[in-house]
């Protein structure tokens, strides 16, 4: 298992997490270092978002979704998007 040493935001998931209160953002440092100890946990997409994988946990009860790409052999996770399932992969293909 490759060890991450740098995690890199997009400015869209930076804004996003700007607006999650205490609790919500807690929830989110959880799954960020699930991510971080197991890279692969996310499910990796196919197609036009093939770059993607997403990384499903409960943010206050509610399924969230959170989007990072996540090359093999590479030391750097970014966190690109986060939110619920409702218009989530659209918005990822506008950007």
């Amino acid at each position: 298992m490759v060890e991450i040493t740098e995690v890199l935001q997009t400015t869209s998931f930076k804004k996003k997490v700007k607006k999650l209160n205490a609790n919500q953002k807690s929830d989110l440092d959880i799954a960020v270092r699930e991510v971080i100890s197991d890279p692969e946990i996310g499910e990796q997409k196919k197609g036009d978002l093939s770059f993607l994988r997403v990384h499903k946990f409960k943010m206050v009860k509610q399924l969230t979704l959170l989007g990072y790409s996540y090359k093999d052999g590479s030391v750097i996770l970014e966190l690109i998007t986060l939110g619920s399932h409702e218009n989530f992969y659209r918005d990822v293909k506008r950007k």
